[in-house]
């Protein structure tokens, strides 16, 4: 695959082909456009397809639902961003920095941020399969910078932090900014 397409970035519903990852791009940033602009209440599969040049039948061959295509958006930065977040000695800089990074990823787009959190709650199969991707990348993340032979209760602790974050952030309850920083403060809590 080209250095434009990695691997680990496919997630949609089948292989593509590189005119097809290209279409696929251009659905998922067309969407960040859509959503900026409409919230994800007035989102459609259709206008994303008519931002994006494409026809809305082409559209849902990548995307069964608006939930299916914010749950990419948000997996294709996952895997995008830097992962150690730090190389820091110490395994709670380590941990803090990877929660802090997961957790900024749409932080300073509003109206993404809010759908990422509706979308990973949806019950669409797609949006299942990517929000279990999600999680295990995630606690890959924390398992590695735990280090070796982690306590499972941590890094369950961990997540349960982290996914409880999103949701209060996605319910209105502080920008995710603040939310990170409550993370950093829970982390903390969990790992002294």
């Amino acid at each position: 695959m080209s250095e434009k397409h990695p691997g680990p970035v496919e997630a949609t519903r089948r292989r593509l082909s590189g005119k097809q990852a290209d279409t696929v791009d251009k659905l998922t940033k067309a969407a960040v456009e859509v959503l900026s602009r409409e919230g994800f209440a007035g989102m459609t599969i259709r206008l994303v397809a008519a931002a994006a040049g494409v026809g809305t039948a082409t559209a849902y061959t990548y995307f069964s639902s608006k939930e299916h295509l914010v749950a990419e958006i948000f997996w294709r930065r996952l895997v995008a961003s830097q992962s150690p977040a730090s190389d820091s000695d110490d395994p709670v800089v380590r941990v803090i920095a990877e929660l802090r990074d997961i957790a900024m990823l749409v932080a300073d787009e509003q109206e993404l941020s809010g759908a990422v959190t509706s979308a990973l709650l949806g019950r669409d199969p797609d949006v299942a399969h990517l929000r279990d991707r999600i999680g295990v990348e995630i606690r890959k993340r924390i398992v590695r910078a735990l280090g070796p032979d982690p306590d499972p209760d941590i890094v369950e602790s961990l997540e349960l932090l982290y996914a409880g974050a999103l949701v209060r952030a996605g319910m209105g309850y502080g920008s995710y900014s603040q939310i990170a920083d409550r993370i950093e403060k829970s982390a903390l809590l969990i790992l002294r």
